[in-house]
C-alpha cells in the first residue's frame, strides 16, 4: 500500500484484533494497542496464554476463530516462523489488512494472504506509521 492508501485505510478501519496480546504494559503487544485504544479503535486482544483475563475493555481470546465481530486490522505479534501456523485462521477471518509488527516478517505467509486478497504490511510498527500518517 502506498502511503496515501495507507492514510485513508487507517481512517476508515475501526477495529484492531491484536494476535498475540500482552498484559505487561512495557511489551510493545501492550503499549502498541494501548496507543491505538487512546486513537479510537476497537480492539479485540487474542492471546491463549491470557485468555479470560480481560484487556483494554474486552476479554482475551485464545484463537482468532473466537472473534466474533468482523475485523479492518489484523495486528500479529508473533514470531516470523509462528505465522503459517495461523494462515488458516487468517485466511477464514478476512482482515481487511494484516500488519506484521517491527522484526517480524515471513515472505511466504505475506504472498499468500495477498494471493487470497488481503494487504500484508510487513516489518513496521503500526504505532510509528499510524503517528507519521495521522499525528
Amino acid at each position: 500500500m502506498s502511503p496515501p492508501e495507507l492514510r485513508a485505510f487507517l481512517q476508515s478501519a475501526r477495529t484492531v484484533a491484536v494476535l498475540g496480546a500482552h498484559p505487561n504494559p512495557l511489551k510493545p503487544a501492550h503499549y502498541v494497542p494501548s496507543y491505538l485504544k487512546e486513537k479510537g479503535y476497537e480492539l479485540l486482544p487474542v492471546n491463549p496464554a491470557y485468555a479470560g483475563r480481560v484487556l483494554w475493555g474486552r476479554k482475551v481470546v485464545g484463537r482468532l476463530d473466537e472473534l466474533e465481530k468482523p475485523v479492518d486490522i489484523l495486528n500479529i505479534f508473533r514470531r516470523s516462523e509462528a505465522l503459517l501456523g495461523h494462515l488458516e485462521e487468517v485466511l477464514r477471518l478476512r482482515p481487511g489488512l494484516v500488519w506484521l509488527q517491527s522484526g517480524i516478517e515471513n515472505p511466504a505467509f505475506a504472498r499468500r494472504l495477498e494471493q487470497a486478497g488481503i494487504p500484508v504490511v510487513q516489518d513496521r510498527c503500526l504505532m510509528v506509521v499510524h503517528r507519521q500518517l495521522l499525528g
